[in-house]
């Protein structure tokens, strides 16, 4: 199906290519600069550390929709072997087989394409089967750290969880906004609420997967507009689920990955969070959500924490 004119209308706009140089390969985290750090430490009040991150197990979020998406597999190597002769101290060691984007993760550059085509002008073929992503990586992420802001949805529409197959739209994200008592500006990592997960942590991993709330296709012109440097939310696939456009497939991950350049998040567990910001009356605050840098990856887990 070739993409409708609305998405190549929306997608000129957003297109950040060129923006920072015509060999950039991390798109809007140039935006998280040091005068943009230096502003989100003044957000910790009390210094209070809230976990985002779904634990790493077996039985996680994926469900196998996603072909070779695979939860974590815990293995042990060793246990308690006196590697150096009897008598001495022992040692354990353990491996994992998972998917790069199997619980809380950031999607990469390179993770979708179209037409083509990657960030910033690059060739979708420069992903391959032994290097993986050859250009944009996950190890090109600069440290990703900066002022966190979280646009609670939800809370927002009073109530605890969105509705499933819920499309977020610009003017939910402004209500969210007002609720936060704070602006989203130039840098900030953007954390947005649907109470999707709590599906998960009730242990429906059906229900969590579908069908789901997610941002819809015009809310990728709303963080343009105010230059956000990455977005995650609380659900498996980011963008409502199924899609609002028939057969429209991944269109604000193309807009985000592709056009914008922006790193966008899945499976962030946000409810701690947004009752502690309930709470102080303010939805900013110091986020950390470091990138692993695996060479070549096209994502990469996060354990990301925000710091009040």
């Amino acid at each position: 199906m070739p993409l409708p004119q609305e998405f190549h209308e929306i997608a000129e706009r957003v297109n950040n290519w060129g923006r920072w140089g015509p060999e950039d390969e991390i798109g809007t985290l140039n935006l998280i600069t040091e005068q943009a750090v230096r502003d989100a430490v003044g957000c910790v009040r009390t210094g209070r550390r809230i976990p985002l991150a779904l634990p790493l197990r077996q039985d996680g979020v994926q469900t196998g929709m996603i072909p070779g998406r695979v939860n974590p597999l815990h293995t042990m190597t060793a246990i308690n072997q006196e590697i150096f002769g009897p008598g001495t101290i022992a040692t354990s060691d353990d491996a994992v087989t998972m998917g790069l984007q199997a619980a809380t993760h950031w999607d990469g550059l390179t993770h979708v394409s179209y037409a083509g085509r990657l960030y910033n002008h690059r060739p979708a073929d420069s992903v391959t089967a032994h290097a993986g992503a050859t250009r944009l990586g996950m190890e090109k992420a600069t440290p990703i750290a900066s002022r966190g802001v979280l646009l609670d949805v939800a809370r927002a529409h009073g109530t605890d969880r969105l509705p499933g197959g819920y499309a977020v739209t610009p003017e939910d994200l402004d209500a969210a906004e007002e609720l936060a008592d704070t602006t989203v500006r130039a840098g900030d990592l953007v954390l947005v609420r649907t109470g999707q997960i709590q599906h998960y942590l009730a242990g429906d991993r059906e229900a969590y997967a579908f069908p789901s709330p997610g941002l819809s296709l015009r809310t990728p012109e709303w963080f343009h507009a105010r230059d956000v440097a990455a977005v995650a939310n609380d659900t498996l696939t980011f963008e409502i689920f199924p899609p609002e456009i028939e057969n429209l497939w991944l269109p604000v991950h193309a807009l985000h990955l592709v056009e914008m350049g922006m790193l966008q998040g899945q499976n962030w567990n946000l409810e701690q969070l947004s009752t502690a910001c309930a709470e102080r009356g303010s939805g900013a605050f110091f986020l950390c959500a470091m990138a692993e840098p695996f060479v070549g990856g096209t994502g990469t887990p996060v354990a990301p924490v925000a710091v009040l």
